[in-house]
């Protein structure tokens, strides 16, 4: 079974935590990626209120709809924090951009039953498909 089994499905709903004002940054790339490949993509960050057109989301609480998957694309330390979001709503599919992750992370994914992906690149993954 392909370790992206899931996530990658057609129709998932995404939302990119970590997404920066900064086309440059992998939390930008990330969310124009799922966007321009036919995936509904929410924009997260406390900081930034739009990304171009689109609304930017201060939490994962805010957002319209609950996402199949949430793409974190912070710091290790900040991760956490955006996991235990994840768990109280029942995300139970989150991948890690490479430099998100950390053993705490992972371990704490593990012990609340979400499939986690960590080490793989997203936009690698989704356009080797």
């Amino acid at each position: 079974m392909e370790e992206t089994e899931g996530f990658l499905k057609k129709g998932n709903v995404f939302a990119v935590v970590g997404v920066s004002r900064d086309r440059n940054k992998y939390g930008r790339k990330v969310y124009e990626d799922l966007k321009a490949a036919g995936y509904r993509a929410y924009p997260v960050n406390p900081n930034v209120d739009s990304i171009g057109e689109d609304r930017c989301f201060r939490s994962l609480k805010e957002l319209p709809e609950k996402p199949d998957v949430v793409s974190i694309v912070v710091p290790p330390e900040a991760a956490l924090g955006v996991l235990e979001e994840c768990a109280s709503m029942g995300i139970t599919r989150v991948w890690m951009q490479p430099g998100s992750e950390s053993d705490d992370a992972i371990g704490f994914c593990r012990e609340h039953g979400m499939k986690v992906l960590h080490g793989l690149c997203i936009m690698v993954k989704r356009r080797g498909r």
